[in-house]
């Protein structure tokens, strides 16, 4: 069974992959059937030959969750459509800030919204 994943190359701390076609029971550094790009996940720097890859897929060979996800977000010269994560993430003493904030504000709201409905009873009674 072929397989279409990683082959770590660069140094200690430093890894570069390259992405291979490769039988399911070879060794990770083994030789490969194809190679089909390289990706660097410190830079997101990723060159792909996509067709080849999907053409590999339709063959019968099974690329792993990583090549999956590099495949899926492959633009179609080959590159990696990379977007930045939007959230920032917080301490707890500023997720609990930020929640305390929220609650009062909804709670200011809710008593304005009371306000308004305890005023316009009293208007429609003074006009009659």
């Amino acid at each position: 069974m072929l397989k279409i994943r990683l082959k770590r190359m660069g140094a200690k701390k430093n890894p570069s992959y390259r992405i291979i076609v490769i039988n399911s029971t070879t060794k990770r550094e083994g030789r490969p059937v194809q190679e089909l790009g390289y990706y660097n996940p410190k830079t997101k720097v990723m060159q792909l030959d996509k067709t080849s890859a999907l053409d590999w897929v339709k063959k019968g060979a099974q690329p792993t969750e990583t090549v999956a996800y590099l495949i899926k977000n492959c633009n179609d010269d080959g590159t990696l459509n990379y977007k930045k994560k939007e959230t920032v993430k917080l301490s707890k003493k500023a997720q609990a800030k930020a929640q305390a904030e929220a609650e009062a504000k909804a709670k200011a709201e809710e008593e304005a919204k009371a306000a308004a409905a305890a005023e316009a009873p009293a208007e429609e009674t003074a006009e009659a």
